[in-house]
């Protein structure tokens, strides 16, 4: 596909500036004195967690009726006045930090229901907090996850070197799992479904104040609900469970699962056997207590935000085409562009390709097969267009070396029936008629497409052209030239 500049005809430019009159005369109708930064935040919030493909509306077009559905969805969700109306009560509701879960109906599993096939669960806890004594961290990790052991027959056991099924950490900023904190009172932590890699794990922000009782953050409180997304539940609507989005004190003391959670758990794994209820029950009984009062918090759990995508510094971790769209990843996210640039669409990683949760390091697809690969670490998966329907499988499977951990890019060549491997400022070249390596390689990157420095972050063929990203600049390679023949910012692919 060949770079366009885009140039809007005069009569272009009346249609926008009547269509982005006519959304502020809307605005100012149903939305009253809302400002038109709040009005684009709402329709930001409401297609993260209220969505769907078929209803998402770009910024730019004037708003519908679904967005006035969505609203009222929200604040039925929430508890709020139905008014489907950008009031003030619901517009402080969607300022307020939160979690990047969707919000669902009662008890939810994650997109494949994920779970653990052994009833018998390892934790660790790897890094501890300051704000506590490694005591006080064991103890409340304890009894956030009998919490959930008091109705299952899930059992876990704790180890203390290596790795485990849920590996529980203190960390401060970007900690390597594409969601970095950010500081106090902002995320308080976040855990990851069942999975191999960072499956399971659960992650505390350690420059929050942690506690055993209210001044601070419970973590009890947030540990137990923590496990409950690293056990496979997603977040639940209603107001009483422990899974609800919003922080809210629980006294440890006779502490008992709400029944939606129940229900929830239950459905994943089964019930506890009367034995182990007893067990259970005797066992949290002889746990020593701590006698806080219930004190309300503010809501926590926000979501990542999405990042800037006309950064003139926006890199990208990957490229691919998937049917008949382009898509684009960074960190958690990934944005989807149709055909022509009028359409890009922002979404998360996790929505789209449940199984990996999040980032990916490179992807390519092979259009005759209907198939796409996409790569974390030394795996791979293979899907369907958004269906997975492989993996994880060892990235040796292609014959590379076992010293390579990871691949940076990757990109398919149809009429040489190659793909291209990136790792470091090296490639290798996969023989798919022949299903091995080619011979000669790895070749150094520099050598092979001159007028590129560095290493290649992502790789995608369009329109017979191959186009590599290297830091924040695309650069356009002519194989019959062998040579760049244009170098533009990463982001124009994104209509920046």
């Amino acid at each position: 596909m060949k770079l366009l500049c885009v140039f809007l005809p005069v009569l272009v430019l009346l249609m926008v500036t009547v269509r982005c009159s006519s959304a502020r005369q809307f605005r100012k109708q149903r939305y009253g004195r809302s400002t038109w930064r709040d009005f684009s935040y709402a329709q930001e919030y409401l297609s993260k967690y209220y969505d769907s493909e078929e209803e998402s509306t770009g910024l730019l077009r004037a708003p519908r009726q679904p967005l006035a559905r969505k609203l009222r969805e929200m604040q039925s969700f929430m508890g709020l006045r139905v008014t489907g109306r950008l009031d003030r009560s619901t517009m402080s509701l969607i300022q307020t930090p939160r979690c990047g879960v969707p919000d669902v109906e009662n008890y939810r599993l994650f997109p494949g229901a994920p779970k653990w096939k052994t009833n018998t669960i390892t934790y660790r806890v790897a890094k501890y907090t300051s704000s506590l004594t490694r005591a006080e961290v064991d103890h409340a990790v304890d009894m956030g996850l009998s919490v959930w052991s008091s109705v299952t027959p899930l059992h876990f056991q704790k180890i203390h070197s290596g790795e485990a099924d849920i590996m529980i950490s203190f960390e401060v900023g970007a900690h390597g799992d594409a969601y970095p904190f950010d500081g106090p009172r902002g995320t308080l932590a976040h855990a990851f479904a069942p999975a191999e890699g960072l499956g399971g794990d659960t992650h505390f922000d350690d420059e929050e104040k942690w506690t055993m009782g209210t001044n601070g953050f419970n973590l009890f409180t947030v540990a137990a609900h923590e496990f409950g997304h690293a056990l496979g539940l997603a977040h639940s609507s209603d107001p009483s469970a422990l899974m609800y989005p919003t922080y809210k004190y629980q006294d440890p003391r006779g502490f008992k699962l709400p029944s939606d959670d129940v229900k929830g758990i239950q459905s994943l794994y089964g019930s506890a056997n009367k034995n182990q209820e007893k067990h259970e029950k005797e066992d949290h009984q002889n746990r020593q207590q701590i006698p806080v009062p219930p004190v309300p918090q503010p809501p926590y759990w926000p979501v990542p935000r999405h990042p800037d995508m006309c950064d003139n510094d926006l890199t990208f971790d990957a490229a691919a085409v998937f049917g008949n769209e382009l898509l684009f990843f960074k960190d958690g996210f990934l944005w989807r562009r149709q055909s022509r640039l009028k359409d890009v669409r922002p979404g998360y990683i996790r929505t789209s390709f449940p199984q990996l949760l999040t980032s990916i390091d490179a992807a390519y697809d092979v259009p005759e097969k209907g198939l796409a690969y996409l790569f974390k670490g030394s795996n791979y998966w293979t899907s369907r267009g958004f269906q997975m329907v492989g993996g994880p499988r060892s990235i040796t499977d292609f014959g590379l070396p076992s010293r390579v951990r990871q691949v940076d890019a990757a990109v398919y060549l149809k009429d040489m029936k190659q793909t291209l491997f990136f790792v470091g400022n090296e490639f290798y070249s996969y023989n798919h008629a022949m299903l091995r390596m080619d011979d000669g390689y790895p070749r150094k990157i520099e050598e092979e497409f001159s007028g590129i420095r560095g290493k290649v972050d992502a790789a995608v063929a369009v329109n017979g052209f191959l186009y590599l990203f290297s830091g924040p600049n695309a650069y356009k390679y002519d194989s019959d030239r062998e040579d760049v023949i244009r170098v533009v910012k990463a982001n124009s692919w994104l209509g920046c």
